[in-house]
């Protein structure tokens, strides 16, 4: 079915839209009384005009140049997308169109077909939208606002009551019952509590005893037996000393308040310092070797990573017998840091590998070793933090060995600050 003249006349003379048609040269060279009317001009007056004195004063140099680029590429397009277009009335009011623009070759000549519909309407009600949202957002913040203080007066008051009632609660029994209630709030703090009060007692206990006989001790020839007590003092010193350093960093870890700071270092040099160190506390007759392969100057977080290295050497040399060998063995590749540490001391349950990292958790065969069952934990959290994996091999009765990778940042990436 085609349609007569007449039909397409009548179409482009009664349609709502504007229908505007320009010649190869920018001109309006026919335009639909909707248009007309939208811009407030006659046909006589637009016919002939170049179509840039439909738009607003300030875009149409520039839009010179914006049509002659069409007319090298002419697409059929919707205009507008991300941006808002405007056109201008013969008043000089300007107001917000839409714009579709069609192409096509008559007589060897390129016509431009713009279709224009007058938004004012939609874009009213738009900003209406807009309007009432941003009003919502603010009431919505100030209810937050209300919310949050009213959160904390109530913890302030909750605070203050619970003040109180630690002031009239003298007994052991409210006590006891008072740590029940906040073992059921929280799992790991409950843990924290028995734990610390169990392992804290003993070398405590070794101190006060120690440095009571210590002193009994005044002759000369009683000064082995002197230094003896002097020893196990120091022992537990350093055993309280490791309790206290694991439950703080347990205490940042969970309340997240370190992060990985990154700096570039000689990890061939850190290894050789912290296990140095580690060997001041080993057994009689145990000692550690350390290999390295690859490069030694890394960019990662030389103190997560000493950390690491004194929790898990600490725990090789305390589960190992006395006379015996861990080895250390690190090695840089690929962008990537390994480090490996091997005992042969008892071992652990292969029923119980799976809990090792879990916190406070210790194998059955090791309870009557002095430790809290924190080291491997921290070290997971902190290899976590740097973006690693730890895997770990055990067989009872023969040995331990764990190792952490760790990925190294490359020199455009720490040299950028990430």
């Amino acid at each position: 079915m085609s349609f007569e003249p007449e039909h397409i006349s009548s179409l482009f003379e009664n349609a709502t839209e504007g229908f505007i048609i320009t010649n190869s040269r920018g001109k309006v060279f026919l335009v639909n009384p909707a248009a007309c009317r939208m811009f407030g001009y006659s046909t006589e007056a637009l016919t002939g005009q170049p179509i840039e004195m439909l738009l607003p004063s300030a875009i149409r140099e520039k839009h010179v140049g914006l049509r002659d680029g069409f007319y090298s590429h002419p697409t059929n397009r919707v205009m507008g997308h991300g941006r808002d277009l405007h056109g201008q009335k013969s008043s000089g009011e300007v107001f917000p169109v839409e714009v579709s623009l069609s192409t096509y070759l008559h007589n060897e000549e390129r016509y431009v077909i713009a279709f224009i519909i007058d938004i004012t309407t939609r874009k009213s009600i738009e900003n209406n939208i807009l309007s009432q949202q941003a009003q919502l957002e603010k009431l919505t913040a100030e209810m937050r606002e209300l919310n949050t203080e009213l959160e904390r007066k109530v913890e302030e008051r909750t605070t203050i009551l619970k003040e109180a009632l630690q002031k009239l609660e003298q007994s052991q029994e409210d006590l006891h019952l008072a740590l029940d209630k906040e073992r059921q709030l929280n799992e790991i703090k409950s843990r924290f509590v028995s734990m610390a009060s169990h392992e804290f007692r003993t070398p405590l206990s070794t101190v006060l005893s120690s440095a009571s006989l210590a002193k009994k001790y005044i002759k000369e020839e009683e000064q082995d037996k002197r230094l003896r007590h002097l020893d196990k003092i120091t022992g537990s010193v350093k055993h309280l000393n490791d309790l206290l350093e694991d439950f703080l960093s347990l205490g940042r870890l969970e309340e997240q308040k370190i992060a990985a700071r990154i700096e570039t270092f000689d990890v061939q040099e850190l290894c050789l310092e912290t296990i140095t160190e580690m060997q001041s506390f080993a057994k009689p007759g145990q000692y550690i070797e350390h290999i390295h392969a690859g490069i030694e100057v890394i960019n990662s977080d030389k103190h997560f990573l000493r950390n690491i290295l004194i929790n898990l050497l600490s725990n090789a040399l305390k589960f190992s017998p006395a006379d015996a060998m861990v080895a250390v063995a690190s090695r840089t590749n690929n962008n990537l840091f390994t480090l490996n540490i091997t005992d042969h001391g008892m071992g652990i349950p292969l029923h119980e590998q799976e809990h090792l990292f879990t916190s406070f958790f210790r194998a059955a065969n090791v309870l009557n070793i002095q430790g809290t069952g924190l080291g491997l934990h921290i070290v997971k959290r902190y290899v976590d933090l740097l973006g690693g994996n730890i895997q770990l091999k055990s067989e009872e009765g023969k040995g331990t060995s764990i190792t952490i990778q760790i990925p190294i940042h490359t020199d455009e990436l720490f040299n950028t600050g990430n």
